[in-house]
């Protein structure tokens, strides 16, 4: 361990542990070649160079296609002006720097502290956890929704609440699982910002009705409420409770119902209870795990939304939970399941995230920061500059009175203040691009977007 303490011991680790986590991703978990995000591409490709309708797209030789709402079209159509290829590279940097936003946030104003090296393990760290592997290989959308909302979140947590709303509202917007979070702000009694959120969400879906009526009118009134078009609702990679049921024979919708309003009801009272005591990171880690399990389908990728209950568990002084947890997220544990999740091995392992999410639901820590100090002071002192030679010398020559701690602490601004944070102190060819519109309009009967009769390999 006194290797830790040398800057050349650092970054020997450190390239040790960037060769494994490069193995790993190579070797262990299938990378999806961009499959979500081919989908995007060929609907507005087609949609707007063909005249192709945005429902009625396929991606060639599968029945995969658009399941977002209208808006999210919309806001992708600059895609159908650029080749498939940079349509990839965009994405890749525009997930990249969500994922910047949501670690800014979550670090809270203490970030710097943490230095190069504990930057460059919490990389590591991500790098292996599976939602995050497949949120960037398949080209997903999470991450930028979890910007919008932590955004939102922040400003909140801040006092800056004037502009609250508006990530949330664009995130309801694009998909409809973020609503959740505009009944957090009327749980919270935030009413500008929950009337902000619904105006900016209504908009945004009036905007697209304005510029796809027809479109707008189908999923409105017939794709929205046919869930065979997202997929399998037994497939193992949906980890929602409904995909517990279904994988137990249960599809029956009122068994789900009123499971649903069990865990809205736990969501407000433990919600609740965070917002008494002015924790917002607690509030919003709450709201999305509550998002997942009521959801009808939850893919693995969607479980991004877990990283803020994570950064609670280690704000609360549960590091090692956390990282019990996390490892668990980062093992695809759930694919030993794929072909036969029946038994009690079945039942108990092809379920492994949603047991994870609902446990964070029931035991996650709220309004307890104390425990942070101890931990965010581990950390610091690990990943502080190396001390050099001349360090040494300084600290001896200037061995003499000088300013007190706390005139120290306030020059430095490491003083931890509100926020939201762990401390408050295959193939390059475009996909269909050129693919008439299919000959039954906009049916929703025959298709699904992903995960469906032949999902993608796991």
């Amino acid at each position: 361990m006194r290797a830790l303490h040398t800057d050349r011991g650092r970054l020997l680790l450190v390239l040790t542990l960037v060769a494994t986590v490069t193995v790993f991703t190579a070797t262990v978990p299938l990378l999806r070649d961009w499959f979500d995000l081919r989908v995007y591409y060929g609907t507005v490709h087609t949609w707007l160079h063909h005249g192709g309708r945005i429902y009625d797209y396929q991606v060639p030789g599968t029945t995969y296609g658009f399941t977002y709402p209208p808006f999210a079209a919309v806001s992708m159509a600059p895609m159908a002006y650029v080749g498939l290829g940079t349509a990839i590279v965009g994405a890749l940097v525009l997930n990249l720097a969500a994922l910047g936003v949501v670690l800014r946030i979550l670090a809270g104003p203490g970030w710097r502290r943490y230095g190069w090296f504990g930057w460059a393990l919490v990389a590591c760290g991500l790098a292996l956890f599976e939602p995050l592997r497949d949120t960037f290989s398949f080209g997903q959308v999470n991450l930028l929704l979890l910007a919008l909302v932590l955004g939102d979140g922040w400003l909140l947590s801040t006092g800056r609440g004037r502009w609250a709303g508006v990530g949330i509202g664009l995130a309801a917007a694009i998909k409809l699982t973020p609503a959740l979070f505009i009944a957090l702000l009327l749980l919270a009694r935030r009413w500008k910002a929950a009337a902000v959120a619904t105006a900016v969400a209504l908009g945004a879906t009036g905007l697209a009705a304005l510029v796809v009526p027809d479109a707008s009118k189908f999923y409105w009134t017939d794709a929205l409420w046919d869930t065979a078009r997202v997929g399998r609702l037994d497939y193992v990679s949906n980890q929602s409770l409904q995909g517990v049921l279904a994988r137990l024979g249960e599809t029956g919708r009122p068994l789900w119902a009123t499971v649903v309003v069990l865990v809205l009801a736990v969501w407000a009272v433990r919600a609740r209870r965070a917002i008494v005591v002015g924790d917002w990171t607690a509030a919003f880690a709450l709201t999305g795990l509550t998002a997942c399990l009521i959801s009808p389908i939850t893919w693995v990728h969607h479980l991004v939304w877990l990283l803020p209950a994570f950064a609670v568990l280690v704000r609360a002084g549960h590091p090692r939970i956390a990282g019990a947890l996390y490892a668990v997220m980062c093992t695809s544990v759930v694919w030993l399941w794929f072909d036969d999740s029946s038994g009690i091995d079945g039942f108990l392992g092809s379920n492994t995230y949603t047991w994870v999410t609902l446990g964070l639901l029931l035991w996650l820590p709220t309004g307890q920061t104390g425990g942070s100090r101890l931990i965010l002071n581990r950390i610091a002192a690990t990943t502080a500059p190396a001390p050099s030679t001349a360090a040494a010398t300084i600290a001896a020559v200037s061995a003499q009175p000088g300013p007190s701690s706390a005139t120290a602490a306030a020059a430095t601004g490491t003083a931890a203040g509100p926020g939201l944070g762990l401390a408050r102190n295959a193939s390059s060819d475009p996909t269909g691009s050129t693919r008439p519109a299919a000959a039954n309009p906009q049916s929703s009967s025959s298709r699904a977007s992903s995960y469906t009769v032949k999902p993608p390999p796991a």
